[in-house]
């Protein structure tokens, strides 16, 4: 059996995922010399050292979320958001879209314009996935 200080030769670490693009979000926050048991802690090599000012730093270091690694350094970290899939803004464009043609139109009993029934087309052929080639969506009509 490895004894825990020749495993993990500091006590405080970070985890985050090693096989991911950096930066990448820190994942967990270890004690090594507090733990009952090391079995679930990761291999010290795939971990980056804290030192005990940063550690007892809950306020501006070891935080919840908003720490990231980078390059073996711990840094400050906001998950990107992810882009919204173009289909899926063509969906929500089409929601909209219905609503001002029933408000401005359909429900005053008047013919859509030839703009707008383009346009709901053109929504439609996206989100449904019947368009490929577009990247972004086409101007609603004035």
């Amino acid at each position: 059996m490895t004894d825990a200080k020749t495993a993990y030769p500091d006590r405080y670490y970070a985890a985050y995922d090693t096989t991911a693009p950096q930066p990448t979000p820190v994942i967990g926050w270890y004690d090594t010399g507090s733990m009952s048991s090391l079995a679930a802690v990761p291999p010290a090599a795939s971990l980056i050292p804290v030192s005990a000012a940063d550690w007892a730093n809950t306020t501006c270091f070891r935080l919840p979320s908003g720490r990231g690694v980078l390059n073996g350094k711990i840094i400050d970290y906001t998950d990107p958001v992810p882009p919204v899939p173009l289909a899926t803004q063509a969906q929500n464009a089409l929601v909209v879209a219905h609503q001002t043609v029933w408000g401005n139109y359909g429900a005053l009993n008047e013919p859509t314009p030839e703009a707008w029934v383009t346009y709901l087309k053109a929504l439609r052929a996206i989100a449904e996935g019947q368009d490929t080639t577009s990247t972004t969506l086409p101007e609603a009509p004035a």
